[in-house]
C-alpha cells in the first residue's frame, strides 16, 4: 500500500489516525511537529501522501507542506490537512495548496475516503507549488496562502486592519 507521513502535535490523536492507516495496511511515518517530519521523510524517503494538523507548535502545517513541496521528489505531493481550525480563511489556505482539508473532530470514514481520493490516479495531479514572490512588504518568498492565514490571525487578535 502506500507510504503516508502523518504530523499531528497531539499523541492520542496521531495514534489513532496511525493505528487506522495501518489497519487499512497502509506504512505510516509519524512526527509530532514539523522539523522532526522534515528529519523523518529525510531518513525514511519520499511520502505517498501527508496527512497534517495545521496548528501546531513552531512550524504549522501549510508552512511544512510548502516546505516538503520545495523538495524536487515532492512537488506533486498529495496532502489531507485535519484541523480544528474551522474559519474559512483557514480553510481556503489549505485548499489553496491543493489539499483536502478535513475539521475536527473526524469521523474514520471521512478520513479514509479522503486518503483513497488522495492517492487515486485519477487524483495525481501536479500539486500546487508555493513560488517564491513579493509580499505587500515587497519580501521575496511569501506564500500568499499562508499571508493570508496570518492577516485573519492578526485581524482576529488586533483592531488593526489587516495588512497593518
Amino acid at each position: 500500500m502506500a507510504h503516508i507521513l502523518v504530523v499531528d502535535d497531539d499523541p492520542d490523536l496521531r495514534g489513532l489516525i496511525e493505528f487506522r492507516l495501518r489497519k487499512a495496511g497502509h506504512e505510516v511515518l509519524v512526527a509530532c511537529d514539523g522539523a522532526s517530519a522534515l528529519a523523518a521523510v529525510d531518513k525514511r524517503g519520499r511520502p505517498d501522501l501527508a496527512v497534517l494538523d495545521v496548528a501546531m507548535p513552531g512550524m504549522n502545517g501549510l508552512e511544512l507542506l510548502v516546505a516538503l513541496r520545495t523538495r524536487a521528489d515532492l512537488r506533486q505531493l498529495p496532502a489531507i490537512f485535519l484541523s480544528a481550525r474551522i474559519l474559512p480563511d483557514d480553510i481556503a489556505a489549505g485548499r489553496a495548496l491543493g489539499a483536502s482539508y478535513l475539521t475536527k473532530p473526524f469521523v474514520a470514514p471521512a478520513l479514509m475516503a479522503a486518503v483513497s481520493t488522495a492517492l487515486s490516479p485519477t487524483n495525481q495531479r501536479e500539486a500546487p507549488v508555493a513560488e517564491p514572490e513579493l509580499d505587500r512588504h515587497g519580501a521575496a518568498g511569501a506564500d500568499p496562502a499562508l499571508l493570508r492565514v496570518a492577516d485573519a490571525r492578526r485581524a482576529a487578535t488586533s483592531k488593526a486592519p489587516p495588512g497593518f
